[in-house]
C-alpha cells in the first residue's frame, strides 16, 4: 500500500488579492482552457474532503468552502481556516495558481510524506526556494504551530508562512515544473504558450475535455490514436472520428471503465484491418478494374475490341 492508497484531505487557498495580476480573479484565469483553480482540483481527485479556502463560485467539482476571518487576513489565517474543515491526519495543501501541477505530484509527496519521519514535505521551484503551498504535511503539527503562533502573536492576521515554515522539520523535493506558479500575466503567458507545445497538448487536451465533460475515466489513449489510424487508413478518412466515437458510446452502454473501452477498440481496430485486408485482396480479383473500381457484370472490358 502505498501513502496515496491513505485517507488524505486538501485545502487549496484561493482567496488572494493577486496584486501582480492587477486585482484580477486568478483562481478563475484561464490556462489551456480551464481555470486554474480546476486545474489543482484536479490535482487532488484522491481527497476525502477538499477545502477551497476563498468565496465560492462554480467549480468542476464539489468542494467545502471556508473564508477566514477577516477576508484576507493572510496565508497563515486561510491554512488554519481550511484546517478547521478537515479531518484526515494528512493534508496537501496547494496555493490555486499551479497550472502544471499533476495528480502524479501529490502522489509523489503524499508518498515521501508517509516513508518519512517529517512534519511535512514540499516543492522547491527552479531557484531552490521552498513552495510551502505545494506540499503535503501532518496535520497535528501543523495545527499545534498554528495554535502556538496565535497564542504568541494574538491571533494569525497578516503572519508570514515563513514562520510556520520554520517551526516544522520537513523534507523537500526539487520540482521547478510542478512548483511553477502564476504570480504575472508573463507566468500565465508562459504557462499557455508551454500546454500547447507539441509534447503536451494532446494530454492537455484530453484531460480539458473530461473535465468540461464530466468523465472521470483514464484509458490508453495510444489504443485510441492507433485505432483511428488503422480506420482512417482502411477505410475512410472520416471514419477515424466516428468510430472512436461508437467505441465510447459502447463502453459506456455497457457501464465499464476503462478495460471496456480498450476492449471495444481492439474489436474495432481488428475489424478495420480486416476491411483493408479485403480491400487489398479484391485489387487483384476478377471483377476490378486497373483503378479498383467494379465492374458490373464482373467482366474487364476489352481494352482493344474487335471491330467488324
Amino acid at each position: 500500500m502505498t501513502a496515496y492508497d491513505v485517507a488524505y484531505d486538501a485545502v487549496v487557498l484561493a482567496g488572494g488579492a493577486a496584486k501582480r495580476l492587477g486585482g484580477a480573479d486568478k483562481p478563475g484565469v484561464r490556462v489551456g482552457g480551464r481555470a486554474l483553480l480546476d486545474r489543482v482540483l484536479a490535482a487532488c481527485p484522491g481527497a476525502v474532503t477538499t477545502v477551497v479556502v476563498a468565496d465560492p463560485r462554480p467549480t468542476a467539482r464539489p468542494v467545502t468552502w471556508a473564508r477566514e476571518e477577516p477576508a484576507g487576513a493572510g496565508p497563515l489565517a486561510a491554512l488554519d481556516a481550511g484546517l478547521r474543515r478537515t479531518t484526515a491526519d494528512e493534508v496537501v495543501v496547494l496555493s490555486a495558481d499551479l497550472p502544471f501541477l499533476g495528480e502524479e505530484t501529490v502522489r509523489g509527496l503524499l508518498d515521501a510524506l508517509r516513508g518519512g519521519d517529517a512534519d511535512g514535505v514540499l516543492l522547491t521551484d527552479a531557484g531552490g526556494r521552498d513552495q510551502p503551498l505545494v506540499a503535503a504535511y501532518r496535520a497535528a503539527p501543523v495545527r499545534r504551530e498554528l495554535a502556538a503562533l496565535t497564542a504568541e502573536r494574538g491571533g494569525l492576521t497578516g503572519l508570514p508562512l515563513r514562520l510556520l515554515v520554520g517551526a516544522l522539520d520537513l523534507a523537500r523535493i526539487s520540482d521547478p515544473v510542478a512548483s511553477f506558479d502564476c504570480d504575472t500575466w508573463d507566468d500565465i503567458a508562459v504557462a499557455r504558450s508551454r500546454i500547447r507545445e507539441h509534447g503536451h497538448v494532446l494530454d492537455e487536451w484530453i484531460s480539458a475535455v473530461k473535465d468540461e465533460l464530466g468523465i472521470d475515466l483514464d484509458v490508453d489513449i495510444g489504443v485510441l490514436l492507433d485505432l483511428a489510424r488503422d480506420a482512417a487508413h482502411g477505410v475512410a478518412r472520416p471514419a477515424a472520428p466516428l468510430t472512436t466515437f461508437l467505441v465510447g458510446y459502447a463502453a459506456a452502454q455497457g457501464k465499464g471503465g476503462p478495460e471496456a473501452v480498450a476492449d471495444a477498440a481492439r474489436k474495432a481496430a481488428a475489424l478495420a484491418l480486416r476491411w483493408a485486408e479485403e480491400d487489398d485482396a479484391a485489387q487483384g480479383e476478377p471483377g476490378k478494374d486497373g483503378a479498383g473500381d467494379a465492374v458490373p457484370g464482373g467482366e474487364k472490358p476489352d481494352a482493344h475490341p474487335e471491330t467488324g
